[in-house]
């Protein structure tokens, strides 16, 4: 059993690294609000990884069924969402109600749901995971109590990514000025906008031409 909760906590690392919506909004609050908050928004992140990872053990045959039949519903919603958020990041200033920079602010549940919501609008999430279980070989048959501890590996996997992510940016915020920060949080939002907007083209195009 060991060895497979290796695989797995290694499969949450893996599912956490790519540079995308998730991990761009992970940087941004940790740059902008400290570690608590970057931490916080890759918490969201964890758990749509935990629940795809359950869904790789239990479900593969319905969640492969459930994005065929629903795709070009996530991409549109997706893409609004991860465009919306993109915008929001670009064009207000969110450090107008900071007094100080160097002080750091808690974790909020907007963090976490913000984080949450982009995971979910992005469907090519869970085809990751089940390509990660294939490819580290994890035996995902067993049944019953034997599989949770595969599921907790995954998600302290992703867990300890995101800290050390969110650590090593919410420590680096202190040696950059506001006016830097500012451009690095609009460039960050103008990346999510081309992502959101690209996903909405997407579903449209699916729409449009495919039906």
């Amino acid at each position: 059993m060991t060895p497979e909760i290796l695989k797995a906590f290694a499969i949450g690392i893996c599912a956490s690294v790519p540079i995308g919506p998730i991990a761009i909004l992970v940087l941004q609050k940790s740059l902008s609000y400290g570690h608590k908050a970057g931490f916080a928004t890759g918490l969201g992140a964890t758990t749509v990884d935990t629940t795809y990872a359950v869904l790789s053990v239990f479900a593969l045959a319905f969640a492969q069924n459930f994005l065929n039949t629903y795709e070009t519903f996530i991409l549109l919603i997706g893409g609004v969402i991860i465009a919306a958020l993109g915008w929001s990041m670009a064009f207000k200033d969110p450090f107008r109600k900071m007094k100080d920079f160097s002080e750091e602010r808690e974790a909020s549940v907007k963090d976490y749901l913000q984080a949450v919501a982009t995971a979910l609008s992005n469907p090519g999430a869970i085809l990751v995971m089940f390509a990660l279980f294939a490819f580290f070989g994890v035996n995902a048959d067993e049944k019953g109590f034997r599989v949770f501890p595969i599921i907790l590996a995954v998600a302290a996997g992703s867990m300890s990514y995101w800290f050390i992510f969110s650590r090593a940016f919410g420590k680096w915020r202190r040696a950059i000025d506001i006016k830097s920060m500012i451009w690095l949080n609009r460039i960050a939002g103008l990346v999510l906008m081309i992502i959101g907007i690209a996903l909405l083209g997407e579903g449209l195009f699916e729409i449009l031409f495919k039906k």
